[in-house]
């Protein structure tokens, strides 16, 4: 019994929702409309018809993981923008923590707040924090509902996916490890082909 009750225990410390799935390489891009961090309205199909896009979900500013990988795209945008591509980033946070996220990054990309998570949930990548870790972020300064606006837990996986221009998903990394990440290096390779 004590046995079935720690595998219960180590279980409900797992953050990620397994209903989720990477979407498929050659499938359309989910579309959207939203508002960047700059106050620009983007419409993924239009941002898509002259440019490759390099779309990419961050958890918060609070994550060392996503700073860093914002900061290696930062140091890479030149070389990524020479190959015909804009990056855009997707996070479940206000436009307060995005301004914290600048500071720590010095993203010059588009970042989008993504209200009520709709984005998230159109490329499968949203999942609920466990109460369990939300105990633990709290502990750490880390209030996910308070940055997002929301009340649910909700994070995404911090996938990337390649959209070619014509709007077809031609590149991704999604895994459920939120300490891995697609490398500038395999973003280039993705563009290039």
């Amino acid at each position: 019994m004590r046995t079935l009750f720690i595998i219960a225990l180590i279980l409900s410390t797992f953050t990620l929702v397994s209903a989720q799935k990477e979407l498929a390489i050659g499938s359309k891009a989910p579309t959207f409309e939203a508002t960047s961090n700059t106050g620009h309205k983007i419409n993924l199909t239009e941002l898509n018809k002259n440019k490759q896009l390099v779309l990419l979900f961050y958890r918060g500013q609070w994550c060392p993981h996503c700073n860093r990988q914002l900061n290696e795209l930062q140091d890479s945008l030149k070389m990524i923008e020479d190959l015909g591509a804009t990056v855009l980033a997707i996070t479940p946070e206000k436009q307060e923590e995005i301004k914290k996220t600048l500071e720590k990054t010095n993203a010059a990309f588009n970042i989008i707040y993504d209200k009520d998570h709709k984005i998230m949930d159109s490329y499968q990548v949203t999942f609920a924090l466990s109460k369990a870790n939300n105990i633990k972020y709290k502990a750490w300064g880390i209030d996910i509902n308070k940055a997002s606006g929301n009340d649910d837990l909700a994070l995404p996986i911090p996938a990337t996916y390649i959209i070619g221009k014509d709007g077809k998903i031609k590149g991704s990394f999604y895994d459920e490890d939120y300490k891995r990440r697609m490398t500038v290096k395999e973003i280039l390779e993705v563009l290039k082909q």
